[in-house]
């Protein structure tokens, strides 16, 4: 089953990892951040070698965004940010687990201070 780990927050100034940017993070003492952070990458490193990573990237800043839509038959180009949001789509993981309880389990280990985490399973396109 594959599910897509949607980060949302609001560095600042855009910068990744999001805990050192946003003021919820920058809040939590440095030698903390740093041993959350050891402590994520060795978990990244364990759901690789489970084989349940399938994919992971971060997103530059919003303002860098383009928006299309359709108008008029046809698509119609706008530069971001796309929503008026105090949080925007920071990054993603596609992880590939087998229950649904895993996925849950796997989305908890990305929350973090300032952050908001999405668990979604991707669409299965009918055969």
């Amino acid at each position: 089953m594959r599910y897509v780990v949607l980060i949302h927050s609001d560095p600042e100034p855009w910068g990744h990892p999001t805990v050192d940017f946003t003021a919820e993070g920058r809040a939590v003492p440095s030698e903390r951040r740093a041993a959350d952070g050891a402590a994520f990458d060795a978990f990244l490193a364990d759901l690789s070698a489970r084989g349940e990573l399938v994919a992971a990237e971060a997103l530059a800043a919003p303002s860098s965004a383009t928006l299309l839509r359709w108008s008029d038959g046809g698509a119609v180009a706008t530069e971001g940010p796309y929503a008026e949001a105090g949080e925007h789509l920071a990054g993603f993981f596609l992880v590939d687990v087998a229950t649904p309880e895993r996925a849950r389990e796997v989305a908890a280990r990305f929350a973090g201070p300032g952050d908001t985490v999405e668990l979604r399973p991707a669409y299965v396109w009918p055969s």
